[in-house]
């Protein structure tokens, strides 16, 4: 009989540890990154592997990080930072008008964005247009951020672009 109740109260002991604060191994209890997020980590990743020549690697990241963004846009739609990346992420995959679309779609929602003006005036950069590369500098003029500071680098040519 006494090791019937020792046995049930080790029983009981354990069941009851099992539910204890802290020792649920249930995802909902960690907090997920966005998509966003891991788009961004992507990105940022991506630029790294660029700037060491490792231009497969990049591209292989790119590619997830807009995957990743459609997903994002199409749980939250019209988000100007998520457009941003969209267009960022299609155009250094080579598709500039569809990256274009993406930067004009963000600059409708948000028209001051940094980081679309400068975006969308590298694109113009490359695909030669410069006039146009100049009107997002102009919108820059008084943000007093690099945004302005690497995209006059650009149009002067004293700065490379990659794009």
């Amino acid at each position: 009989m006494k090791k019937l109740i020792y046995t049930l109260l080790i029983i009981i002991a354990l069941t009851n540890n099992s539910f204890a604060a802290g020792s649920s191994s249930d995802s909902d209890s960690t907090p997920k990154a966005s998509d966003y997020t891991k788009a961004k980590n992507l990105i940022e990743a991506a630029k790294k592997y660029e700037k060491k020549g490792k231009i497969e690697k990049a591209q292989e990241r790119y590619a997830k990080a807009q995957k990743l963004l459609l997903k994002s846009n199409d749980k939250k739609p019209l988000q100007a930072d998520t457009l941003n990346y969209l267009g960022f992420t299609t155009r250094k995959l080579g598709d500039y008008e569809k990256g274009e679309k993406f930067y004009l779609q963000g600059l409708e929602i948000e028209p001051n964005h940094n980081g679309i003006n400068e975006y969308l005036g590298e694109l113009y950069v490359v695909t030669n247009r410069i006039d146009m590369a100049k009107e997002r500098l102009e919108v820059l003029k008084t943000c007093n951020c690099e945004e302005f500071d690497e995209l006059k680098e650009i149009i002067e040519g004293t700065k490379k672009s990659k794009y």
